[in-house]
């Protein structure tokens, strides 16, 4: 049973930081383009960085400078370290991987609340 487990969301002042992990099980998040997103009330949801297997990073232009995307293979663990946040930055931020050969597999965690205000 594959399960992505989120942590490390919370409560922090703008132009603090948090960082969040994604704990895998299952599956080798290595073999995965591995990713976070996040949906606020009312948006959809949208990528926030991600990683591919060879380790190629990219990320949206409103993070871009304040988050960090890696990914630790020995403990089978994905991050993503957020500085400077921001009130716009509040959402529920999920943890994703997908594979793409053969055979499509798309996996996702079930999410943490990141809430930036004073």
């Amino acid at each position: 049973q594959v399960q992505l487990v989120e942590s490390g969301g919370g409560l922090v002042q703008p132009g603090g930081s948090l960082r969040l992990s994604c704990a895998a099980s299952g599956i080798g998040l290595i073999a995965y383009t591995a990713g976070w997103y996040r949906q606020a009330p009312g948006n959809e949801r949208e990528l926030v960085a991600a990683i591919t297997a060879a380790g190629s990073t990219n990320y949206a232009d409103s993070v871009k400078g304040r988050f960090t995307i890696s990914r630790d293979n020995a403990k089978n663990t994905m991050y993503l370290q957020m500085n400077s946040l921001k009130p716009d930055d509040t959402a529920v931020y999920y943890c994703n991987a997908k594979y793409r050969g053969v055979f499509y597999f798309d996996y996702w965690g079930q999410g943490t609340q990141v809430t930036v205000s004073s």
